[in-house]
């Protein structure tokens, strides 16, 4: 059997438990390398987290896509004009086999009035076919909104936001202000709040109110058929760009994704990654410079070693390959300790959530955490491969010391 003689000096090097200088430099090398990996494991997982929660909130109230009609000089925010409902449009996107529902939908500017108290609102109305199990979770008080065969249904949902500027609590009959499309009169119709939501962003919870569409339709004097536009949910949200950029609709037609509508949120998120790259290039030299530091330390401790080593015929490389082992076992340790403590701390978060926010600024008020195990791999690999290929540079070393100079140095 072959011996692997500097692996062999390495690991012996390695649990020599012998009180030293180095033997502390190593524990704090470990430590350093722990911790690096550590941070970056929960700066990645509370990232991917942040991303994750906040564009699923903006999914969760507008779909991933919005088609409607073409107006070059109107942003998507604002009130649409109305449009019929087309087969056309509606089985283009069924087609496309990355979309799971489509949902018609309108929004007019109001006023919510509750005891001569209002408030400005958009006014969001949908119809029965409305995908509610994606709003469902934000629901605080209250059960989702009855589509009624009348002239139209009366319940409306409310944000928290509005409930307390309002005064208003469940079941409470409220004025919803409309202009009307003749000649510009203010008319107004009761509604019953129904249920009380909050998303925890607020360029949504301050403004928005989810009725019924044929609400909209009524008092806009629309016809029966006509819409704002369609809202489309996706099975994976990751490829609304490809969806909307390969959609080939009618001519008076145009979509968008939410990103588009919304950047100033998906912004935000981007900012995220810039974030995580910059701690993970920080943990990344912390790591480096420990463990060149402990190698010159265990080199220039291990002096008289390597001239007696030079002495009895090894060579520089094999010399070298003891050091590079030593400090390799050291990166190791240090990975696995840092492995387990940020996987550790990620999972108990997510158990227990004992990080709170600020939700106003970050849109959630618990830190979430979304552990992706590829992710974690990466880390772990690309700071062995990393480390290990910045300890060639102390090794060199090893070459300079003289054979009799070494033996004599005390």
């Amino acid at each position: 059997m072959n011996l692997n003689v500097p692996f062999f000096i390495a690991k012996r090097l390695a649990i020599n438990k012998k009180q030293s200088f180095s033997a502390f430099i190593i524990k704090l090398s470990i430590a350093a390398t722990a911790l690096s990996v550590a941070a970056m494991i929960i700066t990645s997982a509370f990232v991917n987290g942040f991303q994750d929660t906040v564009a699923k909130k903006v999914f969760s109230f507008w779909g991933h896509l919005r088609v409607q009609y073409y107006e070059t000089s109107k942003a998507f925010i604002s009130e649409e004009n109305p449009i019929p409902k087309s087969m056309e449009v509606e089985n283009i996107l069924k087609k496309n086999n990355q979309v799971k529902h489509i949902q018609p939908f309108a929004t007019k500017s109001g006023v919510l009035e509750k005891n001569r108290n209002i408030e400005g609102i958009l006014f969001k109305g949908i119809d029965e076919t409305y995908d509610s199990s994606t709003i469902k979770p934000f629901i605080l008080q209250g059960n989702w909104l009855n589509f009624k065969d009348s002239l139209y249904s009366k319940d409306i949902m409310i944000s928290s936001i509005l409930a307390n500027e309002l005064n208003i609590k469940l079941y409470d009959t409220v004025n919803v202000f409309f202009v009307s499309a003749n000649e510009g009169e203010s008319i107004y119709r009761p509604v019953i709040v129904k249920c009380i939501y909050k998303t925890g962003i607020e360029e949504y919870d301050k403004i928005f109110v989810v009725g019924d569409i044929k609400l909209i339709r009524r008092l806009s004097n629309w016809n029966e058929d006509e819409i704002g536009g369609y809202e489309v949910i996706l099975k994976d949200y990751q490829q609304m760009n490809a969806v909307n950029n390969n959609l080939d609709l009618p001519v008076i037609w145009n979509s968008k994704t939410i990103q588009q509508i919304y950047p100033n949120i998906f912004e935000w998120l981007q900012i995220q990654d810039l974030n995580k790259n910059v701690m993970f290039i920080i943990m990344s030299i912390v790591a480096i410079i420990n463990l060149i530091t402990c190698l010159l330390i265990l080199v220039l401790e291990r002096i008289k070693m390597i001239g007696i080593l030079k002495a009895v015929g090894y060579s520089n490389s094999s010399i070298q390959k003891i050091f590079l082992y030593h400090a390799s076992i050291i990166a190791f340790i240090g990975i696995i300790i840092g492995c387990f403590v940020g996987i550790g701390l990620c999972l108990l978060q997510q158990y227990t959530s004992f990080i709170t926010l600020d939700e106003s600024n970050y849109y959630v008020s618990v830190a979430p955490v979304k552990i992706i195990w590829g992710q974690v791999f990466a880390i772990c690999g690309a700071v062995l491969v990393i480390c290990f290929a910045s300890l060639s540079l102390p090794v060199i070393l090893v070459k300079k010391i003289n054979p009799l100079q070494a033996i004599q140095f005390r």
